[in-house]
């Protein structure tokens, strides 16, 4: 038996229905997880930024709301990702890494997170005075050509520290411990940073690679036996929140949201080869009937 023309023509609508409403649902799976199609979030990340204080359990709840999420065993210098959460309070509790979620926290806040705006929210300070600290973080685009640079300072080992570019040019001073400054603008390229503690002993060199566009935390902390360490954090590139550090590995995506996409989009595909497949099996049998 033969397919008649019109049969034929009914099936090619069918199949080329079937493509169109996948490609569309490949087209919303992307739009939904996009970085775009979140401006409604705000950001909030984590830090352990006190030398002497040990391996903490962090807790992040939406206060009132269901949402949870741990990290268990943030140890100093750990800084996460940015979390695109949904406008709202948020309750950051600490606790001694291994201790049971239900004995009362060592250290606890809150954080009002609003739309499109960022924080970072930070154990800061010595270990008999530990505190959390809410951190705004301004991700606005610096000036064309420029980047954009702050210094969280969190080393007990340089207790006031004055940063400058190699060749003169200050990018802070009297920075004390368990403070953060305002980002300022400056040329990108390779720097050179001098840190110098005041006062007196010798200067820490640390290489930072800031590219235009780029908005930068240039994040201070005590090198074990003795000195001074600097890593410097990607705050933000293009316009969205990142937060990890600088490897060069590229992409301006959070990892959160590129699995959602690719979920999203492997999908479709499957339909498309599923159906293409279906209508050539289908054919063939028509053919030889």
């Amino acid at each position: 038996m033969r397919l008649t023309p019109r049969s034929a023509s009914g099936r090619r609508r069918r199949i080329a229905t079937l493509l169109g409403a996948t490609l569309l649902a490949c087209g919303l799976s992307t739009l939904t997880a996009s970085p775009a199609g979140a401006a409604e979030s705000g950001y909030v990340r984590l830090a352990h930024l006190s030398p002497d204080t040990p391996n903490v359990d962090v807790y992040l709840s939406a206060v009132g709301g269901t949402f949870k999420q741990t990290f268990p065993g943030v140890g100093y210098g750990v800084m996460s990702k940015y979390l695109a959460l949904a406008p709202g309070t948020y309750g950051v509790e600490m606790r001694l890494a291994g201790a049971d979620p239900s004995t009362p926290a060592v250290l606890g806040t809150k954080a009002t997170v609003e739309a499109g705006k960022a924080y970072t929210v930070a154990g800061v300070g010595k270990h008999a005075d530990l505190g959390l600290r809410v951190i705004p973080d301004n991700l606005a685009l610096p000036t064309a050509g420029k980047s954009k640079v702050r210094v969280i300072q969190a080393s007990i080992t340089a207790p006031v520290l004055n940063v400058s570019v190699s060749g003169g040019e200050s990018v802070a001073k009297d920075v004390a411990f368990a403070t953060t400054t305002d980002y300022q603008e400056v040329t990108p390229g390779q720097w050179t940073l001098n840190l110098q503690p005041a006062g007196a002993g010798s200067a820490t060199t640390a290489i930072a690679k800031l590219d235009a566009g780029g908005v930068y935390s240039v994040l201070v902390l005590d090198k074990k036996p003795s000195g001074l360490t600097v890593e410097v954090r990607v705050d933000a590139r293009g316009g969205g929140p990142l937060g990890g550090v600088e490897t060069g590995a590229g992409g301006t995506a959070p990892v959160t949201q590129r699995y959602p996409v690719l979920l999203g989009v492997s999908i479709a595909v499957l339909f498309v080869i599923a159906a293409v497949g279906l209508w050539t099996r289908r054919r063939r049998v028509h053919r030889t009937l």
